[in-house]
């Protein structure tokens, strides 16, 4: 049995194509304070782990 495929593989990509590109927009950095907050929130108030996979580490 081969591996079962959803649509054709000739139209992948099709959508990202035709979509146009858009310009990449300026964005200001956060500042200090606020980015000192929101480190202070994930780390005490929701007792996250460091990490990208903090949702598997708390058990």
């Amino acid at each position: 049995m081969g591996m079962v495929t959803h649509g054709n593989i000739t139209l992948a990509g099709k959508v990202r194509s035709l979509t146009p590109k858009l310009p990449k927009k300026e964005r200001q950095p956060d500042m200090p304070r606020k980015r000192t907050r929101s480190i202070y929130r994930k780390r005490v108030v929701l007792n996250r782990q460091p990490g990208q996979i903090w949702k598997q580490l708390r058990v």
